[in-house]
């Protein structure tokens, strides 16, 4: 009903551009509108371009697996644009540890207990992440894909200048040297002690009265 097949979808792509302020979507292709009217817009433009046809096996709350096809291309799209723009301004462990906690999220939601303390304190945390989730992505709407193709925020820890990989880097390279030993030393020493068969000896450290 609201995703046209691969092969019915239109053979030129179309392109969406969704700004989100601390990690609510606030508007489409620059147009400023509420929740409710930017999905049910997001739904024709994303279904329109077969983006959103899910068919899955589900593990549901009673043991039970059962197949499920579900249509949601506004949705797929708001969190695939929202997971790219947290990439660029929350830190590789922020990203890393709310990826467990949505995970957890998700299945309480699925399994009915919303109006719960633990989902409270979820949302506490999840909330904490979006002081800087604020900016703009641009993605790529083509037969049943959405891929991102544009990034843009104020608040973005993603620095050029920093990552060119190139001599312009003002990252210092010869930092690495240091830290590549200090980090490896672990690895280096179980290696040497226990898998090479190689130990260094042990040393003795004499007590007071020499024993």
């Amino acid at each position: 009903m609201w995703t046209k097949s691969v092969a019915a979808a239109p053979d030129k792509p179309a392109y969406v551009e969704i700004t989100f302020e601390l990690g609510i979507p606030k508007a489409l292709n620059g147009e400023v509108l509420d929740g409710v009217t930017l999905i049910k817009n997001l739904n024709v433009l994303a279904g329109e371009q077969g983006v959103g046809r899910i068919d899955h096996i589900e593990n549901r709350l009673v043991g039970i697996k059962s197949r499920e096809v579900y249509e949601s291309p506004a949705a797929v799209v708001l969190v695939q644009a929202h997971q790219a723009l947290e990439t660029m301004t929350l830190s590789k462990d922020q990203v890393r540890f709310k990826a467990r906690v949505s995970q957890e999220y998700a299945d309480l939601i699925y399994n009915g207990l919303w109006f719960t303390a633990h989902h409270q304190n979820l949302a506490s945390y999840i909330q904490s992440t979006q002081k800087h989730v604020s900016g703009t992505i641009r993605l790529r709407l083509h037969k049943g894909s959405s891929v991102v193709v544009g990034r843009k925020a104020t608040e973005s820890l993603y620095q050029l200048r920093l990552a060119s990989y190139g001599k312009e880097d003002a990252f210092d390279h010869h930092a690495s040297v240091g830290f590549i030993h200090i980090w490896g030393l672990p690895v280096k020493t179980q290696a040497r002690q226990q898998l090479l068969g190689k130990p260094e000896e042990t040393l003795r450290l004499a007590s007071p009265q020499g024993g």
